[in-house]
């Protein structure tokens, strides 16, 4: 029995009986500065508003956006739960209005020098998540690199923030290609959901999406979805410097009113219907194994 195979009786046997798996959704961009972190916060929030258990997993490994941006600091991270031994309870810290969030710490490099028994032990660990959370939010660092491609691969969701500027267009396509490129690269069970943000007027981020797709599905032969686009907004900008998600410090903003339909498109009955929930365990074990699905 090979370890993939291991893996996924790990999972089957933690699932037993059946329960209900988390959406694991990705968020990502190519380059940094496009409001990626701000992103995963607000639809967090908005899904919480909807009723939704949320947990963000900050996988910027290093810059910790997302305990800035909520003004909390982490006893505990995701490296003191792979390398530490600390239980998921002990790494998960509380955000505002309910959202609960993990700092991903220095980053997950040394999975390769992992035992088979550990890695078996952290995958178990990751299940609880699964009870805990209706949608798993992963917040990716900027960029191609190795980590950030890990994540993608892994994702069957993910969500793509660009912005009209040239260089953040050229740099999503960049980082599009590297996945489509990637020998562990799934195209048939990943969906790929476009958002435009700090557009400056209305429809500017449809016509962006429109020159990306075309492209993306000439040269990478990669389908992509457009979910929507957030503008540009002060209130959005004094929010950051509040520390505070703008959905929850002005929740009649148009930054915040644009989270709020991005997010009810998301949970729309029709797109949940789609989705292969295979929660975070299964995530992870796609990344600890280095090759294939789980």
């Amino acid at each position: 029995m090979d370890q993939a195979e291991q893996l996924r009786n790990i999972i089957k046997a933690s699932n037993n009986p059946p329960k209900p798996l988390a959406r694991v959704l990705t968020v990502t961009s190519g380059k940094g500065g496009v409001g990626k972190s701000n992103t995963s916060i607000n639809l967090a929030i908005q899904f919480r508003k909807m009723g939704q258990r949320v947990v963000i997993l900050d996988a910027d490994f290093g810059l910790a956006n997302i305990e800035i941006m909520f003004g909390a600091v982490p006893k505990y991270n995701l490296s003191d739960f792979i390398y530490e031994g600390k239980s998921i309870d002990e790494i998960i810290t509380k955000g505002p209005m309910g959202v609960n969030f993990i700092s991903g710490g220095s980053g997950i490099s040394s999975l390769s020098n992992l035992t088979q028994d550990h890695i078996h032990s952290i995958v178990q660990g990751l299940s609880v998540l699964d009870s805990l959370a209706d949608t798993i939010i992963v917040d990716t660092g900027a960029g191609i690199s190795d980590a950030v491609m890990e994540f993608l691969v892994a994702s069957g969701e993910i969500l793509l923030v660009t912005t009209p500027e040239p260089t953040s267009i050229t740099d999503s396509y960049s980082l599009l290609k590297a996945l489509s490129m990637h020998p562990k690269y799934a195209r048939e069970e990943t969906k790929i959901k476009m958002i435009a943000n700090k557009v400056h007027e209305s429809g500017e981020g449809k016509e962006l999406y429109k020159k990306l797709k075309v492209v993306v599905e000439k040269y990478l032969k990669t389908p992509m979805e457009y979910l929507g686009e957030v503008p540009e907004d002060t209130y959005l900008v004094k929010a950051v410097m509040q520390q505070k998600p703008v959905s929850m410090a002005d929740p009649y903003a148009k930054s915040a009113t644009a989270y709020k339909q991005i997010a009810a498109k998301l949970v729309n009955k029709d797109v949940v219907e789609k989705v292969n929930r295979r929660g975070l365990a299964a995530f992870f074990s796609n990344i600890f194994v280095g090759k294939g699905r789980v």
